[in-house]
C-alpha cells in the first residue's frame, strides 16, 4: 500500500544516502541526429496487481496510483530538492498566521476533453474529500479546510480553522473535473463510471483498461509543461513475480522491482538493464484485527511478538538487503525513534505469556486451546509478491514452535483490497507501507481513521496517539514535532497494533534505452518521478508507434 497522493517517484530519503547503481550511465553527448530524442516508443512497466479506482479521491492502493499519477495533476508536487513547486497552480501564498492559502492557477491547462481546467474543479474536488459518503481514505488531510473561497476562475482562497503542518503537501492530490461527474455526490460519485475511464490533465492520457491484463495511456500532445517524448505506456498486470521476471529476462517489459534472490541472478539477465539498490522509504508489517476475539488481548500479541526472529526473515527473504525494523517511521527520518527496543527473539518468555493470556496445550499436540478452541488462525496476504509469501511461511514455521496453528490464504490484489482490507474482512495480514517525505501519519494510526476504505483498517486506537497526532499536524517547530512523532513511535511499538517486520532496500531496474531516470533524495514510493521528461534516442526506439502495444 502506498502514500496516497505523491506522484511515484525513484529516490531515496534525504541526502547522504548511499546506493548502488549497475550500468547506470549519466545523459549521453548526443552524436548524431539518430541519437537525439524521439516522440516515440512504448514503456511497459509490470504490477502484480490490477488497479481499483482511476481517481485519486477514492485510490487507496499503489497500483491505482501508479496510474493516477500520470492521468492527474495536483496544485502542488514535489521536485528533486525535496521542495513542493507549483503543478496545476501556478504560484501560491500563505498568511503570516498560516491560516489562509490562495493559490493562483495555471491559465493555460485543458482536460483530456479539451474542456479549461479552473477552480470550480479544486472546489469540486474538495467537496468530494469532505463528503461523508463518499469512500476516501484522504478526508482526514482536509478536515481542518473550514472554507474554500473562488475569488475568480483561476484564484481561489482556502481558509484553515487551525493551523496545518502538512497544508499544503495535501493539495497535491489529483484534481478531479467537475464538468466529467456533473455534480455526482456519495454513492453515485463512487460508482462514477469516470472512475473507470478518466479524464485528466496530466501527461498521458487514458485510453484502454482490461482488466487484470493492462492499462494502456497515450502521451498528451497539449501538455501544459510540454509534450511527453515516450509516446505510449503500457501498466501489465502479471500477477506471479517469477512470471515478471521472466518477462523481463524476455524484455517484453521494461522495468519491475526486483527480489533481492532476483537482483543477485547471473549478470546475463541484466544486460540491458540499468540495476540499482537503496534504501526504500518503507516498511513490511505484520497487522492484527484487534477486534478479533484473539487478538483483541496486548499480552497475546506480546507474546507473538517474542516468537518471532526478525534476524531469520532479513536473512532468508531479504537476503541481508535491509534491516529489522521497530515502528512506524524509517531509521533515515529525523522522526525515527533509534531508543526503541525491538522485542527480544524468545519463545520461551512467548509461551510463559500465552499460558499466562490462558491458552495451554490440553490435548499435547502441540497446538494450545482455551475455551474448547484450538490457537488457530488465517493470515492473508496478496498473491504474487513472493517475499511476503515467503515471510509468511516463515511466521508460520515460528509460531508453530510455541503451539499456534497459522494458516496461509493468499488473494489477488485488488479482491484483497476491495473485499479484505477495506471491510476488515480479516484476522491478520502481512502488507508494507510506503511513506511520505513528512512524518504525519494520522491517516493510519488516528483512531478517527477506522471507516471502511481508510487506513486504519486493523482499528488501533489509543487516545495518547490521538492528541499526539493532532498536536503533530499543528506544530511547525520541527524539534517539537520530532519529540512528538517519536513518542508515537514507541507507543505505536509497544501497543503491539502491527509487528513491525523489517525494512526492505529498494531494487528496482530499467531497460537502459531509456534516458532519464534518476536517483534523487526523496522517498521511494516507486518508479519514475520525472517520468513525463524521460525519453528515448532515435536510434534505440524498440517499438515505433506503428507497431507500439
Amino acid at each position: 500500500m502506498a502514500s496516497n497522493w505523491i506522484r511515484r517517484l525513484f529516490i531515496i530519503l534525504y541526502t547522504g544516502v548511499t546506493f548502488t547503481a549497475c550500468k547506470q550511465n549519466n545523459n549521453p553527448q548526443l552524436q548524431s541526429s539518430s541519437s537525439l530524442p524521439a516522440y516515440d516508443d512504448t514503456f511497459i512497466e509490470s504490477s502484480i496487481g490490477d488497479a481499483s479506482y482511476l481517481n485519486p479521491v477514492l485510490a487507496s492502493d499503489s497500483a491505482s496510483s501508479s496510474i493516477n499519477g500520470m492521468v492527474f495533476n495536483g496544485l502542488v508536487k514535489y521536485n528533486a530538492q525535496i521542495q513542493l513547486v507549483g503543478d496545476l497552480a501556478e504560484k501560491w501564498e500563505i498568511s503570516k498566521d498560516g491560516l489562509v492559502f490562495t493559490f493562483y492557477l495555471r491559465k493555460n491547462v485543458k482536460w483530456h476533453d479539451g474542456q479549461a481546467f479552473t477552480a470550480e474543479d479544486v472546489l469540486y474536488t474538495f467537496e468530494r474529500l469532505i463528503d461523508p459518503e463518499v469512500k476516501t481514505p484522504h478526508s482526514s488531510s482536509y478536515e481542518k479546510v473550514k472554507k474554500v473561497e473562488l475569488l475568480d476562475p483561476y484564484t481561489l482562497r482556502i481558509l484553515y480553522k487551525e493551523p496545518y503542518v502538512p497544508a499544503l503537501e495535501s493539495w497535491g492530490i489529483g484534481i478531479i473535473p467537475k464538468h466529467i461527474f456533473k455534480g455526482a455526490k456519495g454513492k453515485e460519485f463512487n460508482e462514477h463510471p469516470a472512475n473507470k475511464k478518466p479524464i485528466g490533465t496530466g501527461p498521458y492520457i487514458f485510453k484502454e483498461w482490461r482488466v487484470d491484463e493492462k492499462i494502456a495511456l497515450e502521451a498528451n500532445p497539449k501538455y501544459f509543461d510540454g509534450r511527453p517524448h515516450i509516446a505510449k505506456y503500457v501498466f501489465r498486470i502479471i500477477p506471479d513475480n517469477a512470471v515478471e521476471f521472466l518477462e523481463l529476462r524476455n524484455k517484453s517489459i521494461d522495468t519491475m522491482v526486483l527480489t533481492p534472490d532476483q537482483y543477485h541472478a547471473y549478470p546475463e539477465f541484466f544486460e540491458e538493464y540499468k540495476k540499482y539498490r537503496f534504501p526504500r522509504a518503507a516498511y513490511t508489517y505484520l497487522g492484527f484485527n484487534l477486534n478479533h476475539p484473539i487478538f483483541k488481548e496486548k499480552l497475546v500479541r506480546l507474546a507473538l511478538a517474542h516468537a518471532l526472529q526478525k534476524k531469520e526473515l532479513v536473512q532468508a527473504v531479504l537476503l541481508g538487503m535491509g534491516q529489522s525494523a521497530t515502528g512506524p517511521f524509517l531509521p533515515l527520518s529525523w522522526s525515527f525513534n533509534s531508543e526503541v527496543k525491538d522485542f527480544e527473539y524468545n519463545p520461551k518468555l512467548s509461551k510463559q505469556m500465552l499460558q499466562e493470556a490462558g491458552w495451554q496445550d490440553l490435548n499435547q499436540d502441540g497446538i494450545l486451546e482455551k475455551d474448547g478452541k484450538n490457537f488457530e488462525f488465517t493470515l492473508m496476504t496478496n498473491q504474487g509478491n513472493k517475499m511476503r509469501a515467503l515471510t509468511a511461511e516463515i511466521i508460520q514455521e515460528q509460531l508453530k514452535k510455541v503451539g499456534i496453528k497459522m494458516n496461509i490464504r493468499i488473494v489477488e490484489w485488488s479482491t484483497f483490497i476491495k473485499n479484505f482490507i477495506d471491510k476488515k474482512n480479516f484476522e491478520a495480514i502481512i502488507l508494507g507501507w510506503a511513506l511520505s517525505p513528512d512524518p504525519d501519519i494520522y491517516n493510519i494510526w488516528h483512531s478517527s481513521q477506522k471507516k471502511d476504505g481508510q487506513y486504519n483498517f486493523v482499528s488501533y486506537q489509543n487516545l495518547e496517539v490521538d492528541a499526539l497526532l493532532e498536536e503533530g499536524r499543528k506544530t511547525f517547530d520541527q524539534q517539537k514535532r520530532k519529540e512528538i512523532y517519536r513518542k508515537v513511535h514507541g507507543l505505536v511499538h509497544d501497543d503491539i497494533p502491527y509487528i513491525f517486520l523489517f525494512y526492505p532496500d529498494f531494487l528496482p531496474v530499467v531497460q537502459e534505452r531509456f534516458v532519464g531516470p534518476k536517483v534523487v533524495a526523496l522517498s521511494s514510493f516507486g518508479f519514475g518521478w520525472n517520468f513525463d521528461k524521460w525519453f528515448v534516442p532515435k536510434n534505440k526506439v524498440r517499438y515505433p508507434l506503428i507497431t507500439a502495444q
